[in-house]
C-alpha cells in the first residue's frame, strides 16, 4: 500500500544536496540516566504508533510515494554512544555536529534516535534526526508530546499574527495547475472569479519577492562545504524576556529576534567587517496547520522574509525596528504564497524547483525558527527532560539557520552553521545572553 507525497513534502525531500541535508535536528537533554531499554520501548509503542515513520519516500513516473519498508528494522535507527571527556557541553555540540552532517540513506525510513551516555557524568542526552519531508518543526513537537509520559498533544498554535488566517482559503487555488485546475472550474465555473482574484494576488506578492535586492556580502553567505557546527546557549528565564516585551510593547518574539540580530552583529564587529547600515534577510516560517487539520505530519508551513537591522548599534532601537518590520509582514499573502509554491515545485519540475531554490538561497543569508514548546517540564521513559534544542536545515545555499524554543518556562537560542562560513557558531550564541541584558540594563 502506498501513499503519493503532498507537493510541499516532495519540495523538502529534492532539496536534499551533500553541502544542505534537509534533516531536523534535536537533543534532549536529560536530568538523570535514560534506561536504554525502556527508552527502546517507548519509541516502539509511541513513535511507530505515527505509521508514517515505518514507510520511505519512494519515486514513481507519477511522482513521490510513502511506501512502507519491507525490510523495516528498527534497531538499524536507534543507536547508543558515549561521550569523551569529560563528556560535558563542548563534547555534545561535537558529536550533534557530525550527526547534522550526515545524510541518510534513501532506501530507508530517514530517522534516527542516538542515546547518549555519559554526559556531565551519568545523565543523558538523546540526539533526535528526522528528515524534514516527514513533518516541520511544529509537527514534531507534536511526536515529542506524544512520546512524553502523559503527553498530550498541544493544540496547533501559529507563532504568529492571526492576520494570516484570511489568505488561507486562496492556498487551494495557489497550488492548483495545469489540468487538475481545468477540471475544478469546469465542475465549479464560480470559482473563476476567486481563482483570478487569489492569482493576481499571488502575482503581485511575487513580483515583490522577485525584486527584492541580492543579500549583502557578509562573511555568513559564500561557498558551503560538507561539515555544520552546532552551538546552543544555557537556558533564559522567559518570565524575563516577557518583561522586557512589556516594557517595550512589543512581542516576545520581537525581543528574541532583535537578541538574534544583536548577536550577529557583535560577531561581524568582533571580526572588524563593516556593520554600519548593515540588514541581512532572514527567512521565517510561519506555521499554517489549521488546528481542525487531520494530518499528524507532514510540512504545512509558509515563509517570511524579515530584514533584521543589523546596523542599529542601540539594542532597544533594534527592537522597535524589528517591531515595526513584523508588524509589516502581518496580513500580507507572503506565507501562504510560499507554501503554495512550495506545494508546486514539489509537483514541477525538477528544474523549476531548482530556479526557485536559487530565488530563495539569493534573497536571505539565514533561516531563523521560533518554536513555542510545553509550558511544563516532561518526562520520557521515567526521565525528566531538563533542557530541549533543535535545529532546522537550510535550504540551496543559505549557510545559517538559528533557532529559537521555549520550553517549561525557559527560552534558549541555538545555531547551526557551515562550517566554511562560520567555524565556531558558539562565539555567535555566547552573545545571545548579553544582549537580553543590555536590553534590561536600558529599560531598567
Amino acid at each position: 500500500m502506498s501513499t503519493r507525497m503532498s507537493g510541499a513534502d516532495t519540495a523538502w525531500l529534492r532539496m536534499e544536496r551533500p553541502t544542505n541535508p534537509m534533516v531536523i535536528t534535536g537533543v534532549l537533554i536529560f536530568k538523570t540516566r535514560l534506561d536504554p531499554a525502556r527508552m527502546k520501548q517507548a519509541l516502539r509503542t509511541r513513535f511507530l504508533a505515527f505509521e508514517r515513520f515505518r514507510e520511505r519516500p519512494v519515486e514513481h513516473t507519477s511522482g513521490y510515494y510513502w511506501e512502507e519498508d519491507p525490510d523495516f528494522d528498527f534497531e538499524r535507527h536507534v543507536h547508543r554512544v558515549a561521550l569523551p571527556r569529560p563528556g560535558g557541553r563542548r563534547e555534545l555540540q561535537e558529536l550533534v555536529s557530525d550527526l547534522a552532517s550526515t545524510r541518510f540513506d534513501p532506501g530507508k525510513p530517514m530517522w534516527q534516535f542516538h542515546l547518549v551516555e555519559g554526559y556531565r557524568g551519568r545523565r543523558s542526552a538523546l540526539v533526535v534526526r528526522v528528515h524534514h519531508c516527514y513533518a516541520d518543526g511544529a509537527a514534531l513537537m507534536q511526536v515529542l508530546l506524544a512520546l512524553t509520559e502523559g503527553g498530550k498533544h498541544l493544540p496547533a498554535r501559529r507563532a504568529n499574527s492571526p492576520g494570516w488566517d484570511a489568505w488561507l482559503p486562496w492556498l487551494e487555488p495557489l497550488s492548483k495547475a495545469g489540468a487538475g485546475l481545468a477540471f475544478e472550474l469546469l465542475q465549479h465555473p464560480g470559482k473563476a472569479l476567486e481563482y483570478v482574484h487569489a492569482g493576481a494576488a499571488a502575482l503581485a506578492e511575487a513580483a515583490k519577492l522577485l525584486s527584492m535586492p541580492p543579500e549583502p556580502k557578509t562573511r555568513f553567505r559564500g561557498a558551503l562545504g560538507v561539515s555544520k557546527r552546532v552551538a546552543w546557549c544555557d537556558p533564559l528565564p522567559l518570565a524575563a524576556v516577557k518583561k522586557l516585551g512589556r516594557a517595550l510593547g512589543c512581542t516576545v518574539n520581537d525581543v528574541l529576534l532583535a537578541a538574534a540580530a544583536g548577536a550577529l552583529r557583535a560577531y561581524l564587529a568582533a571580526h572588524r567587517d563593516s556593520v554600519e547600515g548593515l540588514e541581512i534577510r532572514v527567512v521565517v516560517p510561519v506555521n499554517l496547520r489549521s488546528p481542525q487539520s487531520k494530518e499528524a505530519l507532514g510540512n504545512e508551513f509558509g515563509l517570511v522574509f524579515l530584514e533584521l537591522p543589523l546596523g542599529i548599534a542601540n539594542p532597544v532601537g533594534r527592537v522597535h525596528a524589528v517591531r515595526a518590520r513584523m508588524q509589516a509582514l502581518r496580513g500580507s499573502p507572503q506565507p501562504v504564497l510560499m507554501l503554495g509554491l512550495l506545494g508546486f515545485a514539489g509537483q514541477a519540475p525538477r528544474a523549476l524547483q531548482e530556479q526557485l531554490l536559487q530565488v530563495l538561497g539569493s534573497h536571505a543569508t539565514a533561516v531563523m525558527t521560533n518554536v513555542p514548546g510545553p509550558k511544563r517540564r516532561l518526562r520520557f521513559a521515567g526521565a525528566e527532560i531538563e533542557e530541549q534544542m533543535f535545529w532546522v536545515p537550510q535550504a540551496g545555499d543559505i549557510a545559517m539557520g538559528a533557532s529559537i524554543l521555549s520550553y517549561a518556562g525557559q527560552v534558549q537560542f541555538g545555531l547551526m552553521t557551515d562550517a566554511r562560513r562560520v567555524r565556531e557558531p558558539e562565539r555567535i550564541v555566547a552573545r545571545f545572553p548579553h544582549e537580553i541584558e543590555r536590553l534590561e540594563q536600558a529599560i531598567s
